[in-house]
């Protein structure tokens, strides 16, 4: 009877090996797609693509604290994905860093604007007012095509839309004074300056929005954000699972209900 006894725990032992070690195996063939986001929406668009990713995949959000970091850490192939930038933003850092980054899908459209803390009207800005705007390449040529609509400058003959730079200033009748910073610096200018370009997400960290506080406002689908990877991982089955996820109907009822238009 001893020995019948101690073959049936063997037995339910070997059982709930082999059980322990299927489950193991099922876990090991699920695929972690890394994918790196600054803020809301970014951050919010990829959870929700977590929630509905296919059967053998799984997304991890890596968050960053700056712009720079998520496109070094995709370079470096630390993650497979991220979610900041739009495409014009991609390529300089592709251009400055010999990277093969690409954008592989549009995920929403972003409203930028001119705020002031000062003036009700870009109209209102005083002789010799200053003017804060971004320091990267894209988001400086986007505000000063805005000034340039507004009238407040004039671009030289033959600049491109959204391509100039400061040098490409042809004329500034109110000598106002510009002055680039970083990204994240932008909401710490709202404080002093007569106005200050905006990304919305950083607005919104301020209680603006573009349709009520926005002096001037642009929204142009080439500056959505977009889901970026590297060109060795563009055609692979992570990436289109990805890519499938993040344009479901899910992620496109989270980014409605935060007020975010979708761009697909």
């Amino acid at each position: 009877m001893r020995m019948r006894t101690i073959a049936a725990l063997a037995a339910a032992s070997l059982l709930l090996l082999t059980g322990c070690a299927g489950a193991s195996g099922d876990n090991a063939e699920s695929k972690t797609i890394k994918v790196a986001a600054t803020v809301t929406p970014m951050t919010d668009a990829v959870e929700a693509a977590a929630d509905v990713i296919g059967d053998g995949y799984k997304i991890e959000l890596v968050p960053v604290s700056d712009y720079v970091q998520p496109n070094v850490l995709l370079q470096h192939k630390e993650i497979d994905a991220n979610l900041v930038q739009f495409p014009g933003f991609m390529q300089e850092f592709n251009d400055k860093n010999g990277a093969d980054l690409v954008a592989v899908q549009p995920v929403y459209s972003t409203v930028v604007a001119f705020y002031s803390k000062k003036h009700k009207s870009l109209n209102d800005l005083p002789d010799g007012g200053s003017v804060v705007i971004p320091n990267d390449k894209s988001n400086a040529a986007r505000a000063l095509q805005m000034l340039a609509n507004a009238h407040l400058i004039t671009l030289k003959d033959g600049t491109a839309p959204f391509t100039a730079t400061p040098d490409d200033i042809a004329s500034n009748p109110r000598h106002l004074k510009l002055t680039q910073v970083d990204l994240l610096q932008l909401n710490t200018a709202y404080d002093e300056a007569d106005a200050v370009f905006d990304l919305p997400s950083f607005a919104r960290q301020l209680g603006l929005t573009p349709d009520k506080d926005g002096l001037a406002v642009e929204k142009d689908p080439r500056f959505a954000v977009t889901l970026v990877t590297r060109a060795d991982n563009e055609k692979s089955p992570a990436i289109a699972a990805l890519v499938k996820a993040i344009t479901s109907d899910h992620v496109r009822e989270k980014l409605t209900g935060l007020g975010v238009p979708p761009a697909f």
